[in-house]
């Protein structure tokens, strides 16, 4: 299945994969960016002049949710109207002016405004990459080729934990800002869907597009075999009733109240149990584990466990399936949280001061864990559970959830750490990790190899 990716049909499908995670990656070194940055923010020699205080930094993280917030309540309607290729180009502005906003930053205004601009190239960014790379990939490549897009997300985020470390505060920006002008001129060649071109009536363009996206080649002799395929692929399509109009009958139906009970449940678990608010918070986690290691050190280590966590994914996901990946890792992600929370419970200071290697061994326990599934397979999942005629309207609505989700995590973990400490917290996050894997191996179907026309 892997080799699949490289093979002559899959090639183009994995190159516009590729060209779209450039800016997965940029906006992950966007988002790891913030937790090394937080402790220059807020000592006296803050780059942006009076130290950045506790509440402060509260609101600074949850601005990313309201901006995501509010383009993923409105992003339906562009995609229906233009198309998903053409919202694409409007995920690099918005994180090139945050970065312009950090550069010139003299007060915490300035960086509440970036982070809501951040929100907003990225609530562009998990509606329509993840439906793009799922429409344009054939069903054997699909979830290898989708979880490419959280491998570069996450490995963004590691980047930028290694960047803040190495590079200055205002020459960070200056370098970050070339991948997304990189990122707009690589997809400007790349066609729209076909399925999406199917939606909208263009079905001449759809076929160019599918030939383009199979890689299918002018060989005469091939014509009236390719032929045949795209009108199979047409014919699938428009069963699935893409061109007629969404109805409340769509969303107020049994098959779909199930399947938006399951997303909800997995957004909540996904950012509830600590999978991106950890990974935000984990200079000052480190910090009160008594790790003797460089508590943003610790956070490039977990960084890198986790790009191995995402690379099993990668591997895996389309030869073992998507539920056999996301349970285990709700599990292991669990049992981590669960460790942190007793070592800190009952172990002394002298102890973690002379053993920080059991904080830092368990919390890459988590990082391995919800990467190889849980982060890796989101926004497959959810894409793969919609049906062809709201997948851009639901994946919408699901995003939604996703920054509630979002924000709710990054408002919560700040409050829960310094006033509760990271025991409570990590027993509420292996909570919500046992609260996923109840429900989502009592009711999640496994999705591995479903057409995406229906």
């Amino acid at each position: 299945m892997t080799l699949g990716i490289c093979g002559q049909r899959t090639r183009w499908q994995l190159i516009s994969t590729l060209a779209c995670c450039i800016m997965s990656l940029t906006h992950g070194i966007s988002l790891g960016w913030f937790s090394p940055t937080l402790p220059i923010l807020k000592s006296d020699s803050s780059p942006i002049g009076a130290p950045v205080q506790i509440h402060e930094v509260m609101w600074i993280g949850s601005m990313l949710a309201v901006g995501s917030l509010i383009v993923n309540m409105i992003i339906w309607f562009p995609i229906g109207f233009f198309g998903i290729k053409k919202c694409m180009y409007f995920v690099p502005l918005p994180n090139m002016i945050n970065w312009i906003l950090i550069y010139v930053a003299n007060n915490s205004a300035y960086l509440y405004i970036a982070r809501v601009l951040l929100g907003v190239s990225g609530g562009i960014l998990v509606v329509c990459f993840p439906i793009f790379i799922a429409e344009i990939a054939d069903k054997s490549v699909r979830g290898t080729l989708t979880s490419f897009f959280m491998l570069t997300l996450c490995g963004g985020i590691t980047v930028g934990f290694l960047l803040v470390a190495y590079i200055s505060y205002h020459v960070l920006p200056c370098i970050v800002i070339v991948l997304p002008i990189l990122y707009t001129i690589l997809i400007i060649p790349l066609p729209e869907p076909p399925q999406d071109l199917l939606r909208r009536g263009h079905d001449e363009k759809a076929e160019k597009s599918y030939y383009f996206y199979k890689n299918f080649t002018s060989d005469p002799t091939m014509q009236n075999e390719n032929k045949a395929e795209f009108d199979s692929y047409r014919e699938r399509v428009l069963i699935g009733g893409v061109k007629e109009n969404i109805t409340r009958q769509d969303f107020f139906n049994k098959d779909l109240v199930k399947t938006f009970g399951l997303i909800v449940v997995l957004l909540i678990c996904n950012q509830m149990s600590g999978t991106f608010a950890i990974f935000n918070y984990a200079s000052t986690i480190f910090t009160q584990l008594g790790s003797r290691m460089e508590p943003n050190m610790c956070g490039i280590v977990m960084g890198l466990v986790q790009l191995g966590g995402l690379s099993t994914a990668v591997l895996l996901v389309d030869r073992v399936g998507r539920r056999r990946l996301l349970i285990p890792s709700l599990a292991g992600m669990g049992l981590g949280e669960l460790g942190v929370g007793l070592l800190k419970s009952f172990a002394s200071p002298q102890f973690l001061h002379h053993n920080g290697w059991i904080g830092l061994t368990l919390m890459c326990l988590v990082a391995f864990s919800s990467s190889a599934g849980l982060i890796a397979l989101t926004f497959v999942i959810i894409v793969e559970l919609l049906p062809a005629k709201i997948r851009a309207t639901g994946t919408s609505i699901s995003m939604c959830g996703l920054s509630c989700s979002v924000f709710t995590a990054l408002m919560t973990y700040p409050v829960m750490i310094d006033k509760y400490g990271i025991d409570v917290t990590m027993y509420m996050a292996a909570a919500f990790c046992l609260l996923g894997v109840i429900v989502m191996g009592l009711f999640l179907p496994e999705t591995r190899g479903k057409s995406m026309t229906k």
